[in-house]
């Protein structure tokens, strides 16, 4: 499929999808948002061959945050309260695709260039694993425009990092560099800027191969952000009993007693 805002690729079982206008830092825009939505729900198919996505962007940044020159941005502000509605475009565009990222059939991994900033900093934030450049940093950028965060920010900073830094991040509006942000548990990797690309596909190509389990591992984890326990138990349960028979379960067991490597094939 053609895009104008993205390009997509598949090799060995991982789908790449690198956001493309350079110009804007790859500012989330509708137009991008739609396109992006279409590459992860195509990526989505059993016949797609994709068992792990990995997004990035394309030049200095991974997403400068919703495009405010474009279509769908906050408009300048109102006299009043009657004025223009900046969340909706929230509640029609951005908080599907979070949630359609959040509830994603295979594994999702980030790799951060440059600035991610505002919902693009949540875009980050939603890789299961979350590879960063050094030069690149996170940024809570809403209280320089009179806004609050948005696209699961109040969500995802509190759980990742706590509440004290979250509040920091959303009320002073510092950038946070890659080094601080792995040293506070927010992503995974902090690499220099030439080995990005390179460690982040390793680590795309590790799950490729991985069971068909791995979608449900990223989904017990994800819901057990909100889960009682007893409830996440349960669901623990069920998902056991779905991945035991798979093929990739009979297979892991065989590759186990034969004292070999496994050779999965995601079903």
């Amino acid at each position: 499929m053609a895009y104008s805002k993205l390009k997509t690729s598949v090799q060995d079982g991982v789908g790449l999808i690198t956001m493309t206008d350079p110009g804007t830092l790859n500012a989330a825009g509708l137009d991008l948002m739609d396109e992006l939505q279409q590459a992860f729900d195509a990526f989505a198919k059993p016949d797609s061959g994709v068992r792990c996505v990995v997004l990035t962007g394309e030049g200095r940044g991974f997403c400068s945050g919703a495009n405010l020159s474009g279509r769908g941005g906050p408009q300048a502000p109102a006299p009043d309260p009657e004025g223009p509605d900046a969340g909706a475009a929230l509640e029609s565009v951005y908080n599907p695709f979070m949630k359609a990222l959040r509830d994603y059939p295979v594994p999702i991994v980030t790799a951060v260039n440059g600035v991610a900033a505002g919902v693009g900093c949540s875009l980050a934030l939603m890789g299961d694993l979350i590879v960063a450049a050094e030069s690149a940093y996170f940024l809570q950028a809403f209280r320089r425009i009179g806004l609050v965060p948005d696209g699961g920010s109040t969500y995802l900073l509190p759980r990742l990092i706590g509440k004290a830094r979250a509040m920091e991040m959303a009320l002073l509006g510092d950038r946070l560099p890659a080094k601080t942000a792995l040293d506070w548990g927010l992503i995974n990797r902090c690499v220099p800027d030439d080995q990005l690309m390179t460690t982040t596909m390793e680590l795309a190509k590790a799950l490729a191969t991985g069971p068909w389990a791995l979608g449900s591992i990223r989904k017990l984890i994800w819901e057990s952000l909100d889960a009682e326990w007893a409830d996440q138990l349960h669901a623990e349960r069920m998902a056991q009993k779905a991945a035991g028979r798979t093929e990739d379960s009979r297979e892991g067991v065989v590759a186990f007693l034969q004292k070999r490597p496994a050779a999965f094939t995601g079903r």
